[in-house]
């Protein structure tokens, strides 16, 4: 098993730890819904060194990452981050990722934790086709850490108090010097909440975390685990690799659309996104459940006259709503908010709705 560079701080702070993607990774410190509701009120601190981190350098890099991913990665500028996908030829999903530029010729990438060596395995074999582009997997040796909730900016300005903090856009990042090294710091997140994500290399990256944790005493800043990642990314509609998409789910049918640029140049997958586009049958849908019953991955949904109409692909009960909620994928027949749906559960049916995501909104 593997360990993240904070395993023996989070050990100490008493955190569970479960096996994640090949990492000893911490679930929760003080449980679940505390945790989540830290990061809904104040600001929450997360360990996601686990993630693959990679760099694309060349003159070949941008067209290799139009080539690549399905959002348009010539749109950026220095400084700029976006959130996109790599797909099979057949249109199935081999991750979701956010790419950085750098400069022209240099790109970071951060890619799921379980799906780092097949991703990496999966770019080398393509890069090839491109003049001067190399690859490196830096994962291991960088670490990421997501400061996020509505104080985070608060706590991100007494760290590094000579950037304007609250002038940074959304997908934009800017660099600064933490321990004698360089740091990327990034308005994006997996919360729906204000933050960033702060890649740090792995000698300075606990030194960065305690900082942290004494800056944000005052503010309420908590360590939080992986467990209340998950149900905070839910509440928001975001997907998870392995839940809502995977190799065998097409973008156009995962409420992705939005990062598959159909109007730009190739790139893989994209002839059997065309295809879907012209007949769709599937997407992914929000629901809300209005008997006690919580969904889970994997349970099937009925219509009202008794017809099986989808999937569970995440379920919770939402810490801020009280209520059960979930994601699934449906037929799009059944797709409007407010069509009556049934999860079966143990041999039981028990009723439900179709909501609009996200289930929570923040401002």
């Amino acid at each position: 098993m593997k360990k993240t560079p904070l395993f023996s701080w989070h050990e100490a702070a008493g955190a569970k730890i479960i096996d994640f993607g090949g990492y000893l990774m911490p679930v929760q410190y003080n449980g679940i819904i505390a945790e989540h509701r830290c990061v809904r009120s104040a600001a929450g601190l997360f360990d996601v060194s686990h993630m693959g981190t990679f760099f694309v350098r060349g003159a070949g890099a941008v067209d290799f990452l139009q080539h690549m991913t399905t959002n348009d990665a010539a749109g950026l500028r220095d400084g700029q981050a976006q959130y996109t996908l790599m797909l099979y030829p057949d249109g199935g999903i081999v991750d979701d990722l956010i790419i950085y530029r750098i400069a022209e010729d240099t790109w970071f990438m951060i890619v799921n934790a379980a799906n780092m060596e097949k991703d990496f395995e999966w770019l080398s074999r393509h890069a090839g086709s491109f003049a001067g582009v190399t690859l490196e997997n830096r994962s291991g040796r960088q670490s990421l850490v997501a400061l996020q909730g509505p104080k985070s900016i608060g706590i991100l300005e007494r760290v590094f108090p000579a950037e304007a903090w609250r002038e940074l856009e959304p997908f934009h990042f800017r660099k600064v010097e933490f321990d004698g090294g360089e740091v990327f710091v990034a308005a994006t997140g997996y919360t729906g909440e204000r933050g960033v994500e702060i890649s740090v290399s792995s000698e300075s990256v606990e030194k960065l975390w305690k900082t942290f944790v004494a800056e944000g005493e005052s503010s309420g800043l908590q360590p939080i685990g992986l467990g209340a990642r998950d149900t905070l990314r839910l509440e928001m509609g975001y997907p998870l690799y392995g839940h809502e998409i995977d190799s065998g789910t097409n973008p156009l049918e995962s409420r992705l659309k939005w990062v598959t640029r159909l109007d730009k140049p190739d790139f893989i997958g994209r002839d059997a996104c065309l295809a879907v586009e012209r007949v769709p049958r599937k997407t992914v849908a929000g629901f809300v459940m209005e008997e006690r019953a919580i969904p889970r991955q994997g349970c099937l949904l009925f219509d009202s006259d008794g017809e099986e109409v989808g999937t569970v692909c995440s379920g919770t009960m939402s810490p801020m709503l009280q209520q059960p909620v979930g994601t699934a994928r449906v037929l799009r027949s059944v797709m409007k908010p407010g069509t009556p749906l049934f999860l079966e559960v143990r041999g039981g049916r028990y009723r439900g709705r179709v909501v609009k995501l996200p289930f929570v909104t923040r401002s």
